[in-house]
């Protein structure tokens, strides 16, 4: 009997970078067991549209039980476990194929929001136990990242599979061009991600853990 699979994605470089931490961090970790679970990892396209194909395709090949999307998010200084993805795509930058679409559903007729299904609480807590700058954050964007976090959420609806986004800062490659910014190395996300997806596995019930924003 073949074991159970997590489904890990990350992204293509965007933006004009030549390379995107998430993929980075994410491809280091295809193969392997965690908890009885084998880790299939897959890269997206930076692409409204085209990456949700792609997503479908991965969660049909792999049948997954769990489910944690990973993107970059150049400018934050923690990891940012993403607590809600909105029906909305309004492009800031032109994706990779130069789609920039403005104020259209990711969904049509689709719900305004979901909430991600995994333990992000506890998963937060894990984290900050072990020494690793980490937030809940209330928006994902309304770029590629929060189009593939509301399509996979939406996929899923009703799947018993719990799924959810992360987002990392710039690799320190990427932040030394840009004097002041923050980064986390990809050594760092890699130990991050199996801490978060070790205790998604093994939470049933969310911790109760004020991590919310006044802005």
């Amino acid at each position: 009997m073949h074991p159970p699979v997590i489904l890990l994605t990350g992204f293509a470089p965007f933006g004009g970078e030549t390379v995107n931490p998430s993929w980075e961090a994410v491809r280091q970790l295809d193969g392997e067991m965690l908890e009885g679970h084998r880790i299939a990892a897959r890269r997206l396209p930076v692409e409204f549209g085209v990456s949700l194909d792609a997503l479908q395709a991965a969660l049909r090949e792999t049948a997954p039980v769990l489910v944690l999307c990973v993107g970059q998010a150049g400018g934050r200084a923690q990891l940012s476990l993403e607590r809600v993805a909105i029906n909305v795509d309004d492009a800031r930058i032109p994706d990779n194929a130069g789609a920039a679409p403005i104020d259209e559903p990711v969904v049509a007729d689709g719900p305004a929001a979901y909430f991600a299904t995994l333990p992000i609480k506890a998963m937060l807590a894990a984290l900050r136990g072990a020494g690793i700058p980490a937030e809940v954050s209330q928006t994902a964007g309304t770029y590629v990242c929060n189009h593939v976090f509301y399509g996979l959420l939406h996929a899923l609806r009703d799947a018993p599979v719990r799924s959810g986004f992360l987002h990392i800062p710039w690799a320190p490659e990427q932040a030394a061009r840009t004097p002041g910014a923050p980064s986390v190395s990809i050594d760092t996300v890699v130990a991050a991600l199996r801490i978060a997806l070790r205790t998604a596995l093994k939470t049933t019930t969310d911790q109760r853990l004020a991590a919310g924003a006044e802005h």
